[in-house]
């Protein structure tokens, strides 16, 4: 009889081979009645400040009359899941369009069902794609087909792999199960906050793009896709490309990414079913990582068994009456700061870390929750496209008072505060650099007042945050996708039947996890509807 223990204990001067020991009495059995532990999640936990220990969750083999009684911290083991079924195959492969975490995970999920795809890709593969990236952070020069956000892998490529979610889909265990299976490392696969690394991830990303070569499956770089084909009667028949190719499909799955605003104002022009969704804007903190470990482990910082220090803050002040959201993301522990741009003139920025995590720096976003009506009022409407013109502008704002060439404009968080220009930010790890400027001039005034009050409220959770050390870095301006291509329950737009929004860029994910999460619900969408339709 397979068991799951929860909440087995060690201190950091614990050896992990207490864990049979610990398990056996967590069910009342002798050692030698229970089999070696298979640990199936490790998670830190910090809430004695400077007395960190390991929370593990272990799997293990037990007789079966052993009379183990089951409850609260023991319970069956689950089952593994079946893999899919073989499904018919339809007359037309499908098209999927982008090769992020959505198209590649909908690849995915369609092969092992035996219905091999055609993935489009408008940037490069991830060797050439890493020189243009290169060349952006070194001499500022922009190339809008291959960069931080296209190319092989997406913008998932260079976000660094952490695969934390907030969704509880069954299909969040097998996402991480196959990056580990095509190169990803083992450690993925128990930690509580799963994270690859920039270094491996292309790796990982790359060796799945092969094996779905392998099976079948036919992926094409540099084919941007500039339109969707429609019958006269308004149902997906297939891709138009940059190049004047015409590509036929009934089905075509569009897992472009939150940055294909071309192809959002396309679908403008020509009145599809698009809304407007909320999203949130603000800047990159980057604190030194000894002073984020010493906040968070006390005494015990610097201790080898301890990672770096991340953290996970939230805020809801009160402006102009009412109450919005402010918080970190995208925490990078042991990282740097990037420019992520895609539109020349334009300057956005992101994060993003190595597997060992081991720069001088910690960074995160720390964004403000932005709706429609402050897209409206700030000038820019209400209709589907109204939030992409709000980044648009601050973007632009962005790279003005940046001074060019992608240099990023930054404050000290304390002069931030405090409402002068001050002195010069320290060291960075941003590049090509930054310009000392007054951020205050960015964002709405009630946004701006908004961020103040939060930064004073994670100084109060985090005695230090705020301090002359910690420079604030703009814009973290997509955090995920302005706007929604609606899509019925069925995951066909609604728009366009034939055609499967996915993922993040289309309104329906926010993360590696989740994106590749939704590729794989249509995937078994399709595959459904293929059989349904050979029944």
């Amino acid at each position: 009889m397979r068991l799951r223990i929860s909440n087995i204990s060690l201190w950091l001067d614990e050896d992990e081979s207490l864990l049979l020991a610990r398990a056996a009495h967590a069910v009342g059995l002798p050692v030698d009645q229970v089999s070696a532990p298979r640990v199936v999640r490790k998670s830190l936990d910090c809430r004695k400040k400077g007395h960190p220990r390991f929370l593990h969750v272990v799997d293990v083999e037990v007789p079966e009359a052993a009379g183990v009684t089951i409850g609260g911290d023991v319970q069956p083991a689950p089952a593994d899941p079946p893999p899919p079924p073989v499904t018919r195959k339809p007359q037309e492969r499908p098209i999927i369009v982008g090769t992020g975490p959505a198209g590649l995970f909908a690849a995915l999920g369609l092969m092992e069902r035996g219905i091999p795809s055609i993935l489009l890709e408008r940037g490069k593969p991830i060797g050439p794609r890493r020189r243009d990236v290169a060349v952006m952070g070194r001499e500022g020069k922009l190339d809008p087909e291959s960069n931080m956000n296209f190319g092989e892998g997406g913008a998932g490529a260079y976000t660094d792999g952490k695969l934390t979610t907030r969704i509880t889909h069954p299909s969040v265990r097998k996402v991480i199960e196959v990056f580990a299976r095509f190169g990803a490392p083992d450690q993925i696969l128990t930690d509580a906050k799963p994270h690859i690394g920039s270094d491996l991830l292309p790796g990982a990303v790359t060796g799945l793009r092969e094996w779905l070569e392998s099976q079948g499956c036919e992926v094409r770089f540099g084919a941007k896709a500039v339109d969707i084909l429609r019958d006269p009667k308004g149902r997906c028949r297939g891709v138009l490309l940059a190049d004047g190719t015409e590509l036929l499909s009934d089905r075509v799955i569009l897992a472009p990414g939150n940055s294909a605003r071309d192809l959002y104002e396309r679908f403008f022009e020509q009145g599809w079913a698009l809304e407007a969704k909320p999203f949130a804007i603000g800047f990159r903190a980057e604190h030194p990582q000894k002073l984020i470990d010493r906040i968070q482990y006390g005494q015990a910082a610097g201790h080898p068994k301890l990672p770096p220090a991340d953290y996970k803050l939230a805020e809801n002040p009160v402006c102009e009456g009412k109450p919005r959201g402010v918080y970190s993301f995208c925490m990078c522990p042991g990282g740097i700061v990037v420019p992520t741009p895609t539109e020349e003139g334009l300057l956005c920025v992101n994060g993003m870390s190595n597997s060992r995590r081991n720069a001088h720096f910690a960074n995160s976003g720390i964004v403000v929750a932005v709706s429609l009506d402050d897209f409206e009022r700030d000038g820019h409407g209400r209709d589907a496209l109204s939030g992409l013109r709000f980044q648009r502008k601050w973007e632009k704002a962005a790279f003005e008072l940046g001074g060019g060439n992608y240099f990023a404009p930054a404050q000290r968080v304390t002069d931030y505060i405090a409402g002068r220009l001050g002195t010069a930010p320290g060291k960075t790890t941003y590049r090509p650099g930054l310009t000392h400027a007054d951020l205050s001039l960015l964002l709405p005034a009630h946004v701006t007042a908004t961020l103040k009050q939060a930064l004073r409220g994670f100084d109060r959770k985090m005695r230090g945050y705020v301090t002359e050390e910690a420079t604030l870095i703009a814009l973290e301006a997509r955090t995920s996708a302005p706007l929604r291509i609606v899509r019925g329950d069925d995951y066909q737009a609604i728009s366009a039947p034939g055609l499967y929004p996915c993922g993040e860029g289309v309104g329906y994910a926010g993360g590696i996890v989740s994106a590749a999460v939704d590729g794989l619900r249509v995937a078994e969408a399709i595959a459904a509807e293929c059989d349904a339709l050979a029944a």
